[in-house]
């Protein structure tokens, strides 16, 4: 069963901040997906044969052909800033 010290030390884990209410509410919703779990655990799964993926693939890949080019100049006219040949774009800190 999960507790709210349970739900506080994943939050810390996490480095987040909840509210008493938010505490209160992840409790429960943690609590009713691990119910759910069990529920799942008590199917009887003896004759399934595992498996990995649902459809076999075959390479679905495509070729990688260049389809337009547009040379350097024309995508530097879109850019706001430019700083030695690149985008310049605002610093996020």
């Amino acid at each position: 069963m999960i507790t709210v010290k349970d739900v506080e030390h994943v939050a810390k884990l996490a480095r987040l901040n909840l509210t008493e209410e938010e505490k209160e509410l992840y409790t429960k919703q943690l609590g009713d997906v691990l119910k759910y779990v069990d529920q799942m655990n008590e199917v009887d799964t003896d004759n399934v044969k595992p498996m990995t993926q649902v459809v076999d693939f075959v390479n679905v890949t495509r070729e990688d052909v260049p389809v337009l080019e547009i040379s350097k100049e024309a995508l530097m006219s879109n850019a706001p800033e430019e700083e030695n040949g690149f985008f310049k774009v605002p610093k996020i800190g």
